[in-house]
């Protein structure tokens, strides 16, 4: 789908309030559309809807008049130089960026994600700088995650449970 008929299916979702789907829609622009800066940003403003300063300090960080305390929570989630690369989904070389500012900030997290490492990074190649995050995931973990989680425990605790209870019912 085009990129312009996408954003126009965006605006539609959001005037009818179907803001998961328009976040969904503008993850997969970002996805395809790296370098611009005009759907990272729609995409940190439909974060503000949701009061997720994190994910939306994530996807202003490449932006001058980004707010100090969502750079500062993307910061602190994303706490190595190489969760932040992962996390920033760019490809390519820092110079294709639209901004100088943009640009300076993709230098600076690959040149600290190389530092930390000890070796040279690549944006477009994730294994590089990989081992910046311990391995972690970069995906935050969710209430609902956690609880999901804790469902599929409970759950396979009780099969196991019926099943020890019909073997010794069985052979008792």
């Amino acid at each position: 789908m085009p990129l312009a008929e996408t954003l126009a299916r965006v605006d539609a979702d959001l005037a009818v309030g179907r803001i998961p789907v328009a976040r969904q829609r503008l993850r997969g622009l970002v996805s395809s559309f790296p370098h611009d800066l005009t759907l990272r940003r729609r995409l940190a403003e439909v974060y503000r809807l949701y009061g997720d300063a994190t994910e939306a300090g994530r996807w202003m960080y490449l932006e001058e008049d980004r707010n100090a305390d969502e750079t500062a929570a993307f910061e602190a989630r994303y706490g190595s130089p190489g969760r932040r690369m992962k996390a920033l989904a760019w490809r390519g070389p820092e110079a294709t960026a639209a901004t100088a500012f943009a640009e300076g900030q993709l230098v600076a997290v690959r040149t600290a994600c190389a530092g930390e490492l000890g070796h040279h990074v690549d944006w477009d190649d994730p294994a590089s700088y990989r081992g910046g995050g311990g391995g972690e995931s970069t995906e935050p973990r969710t209430a609902g995650g956690v609880l999901a989680g804790a469902g599929c425990l409970v759950v396979v605790l009780a099969a196991l449970a019926i099943w020890v209870n019909g073997l010794v019912a069985l052979f008792g």
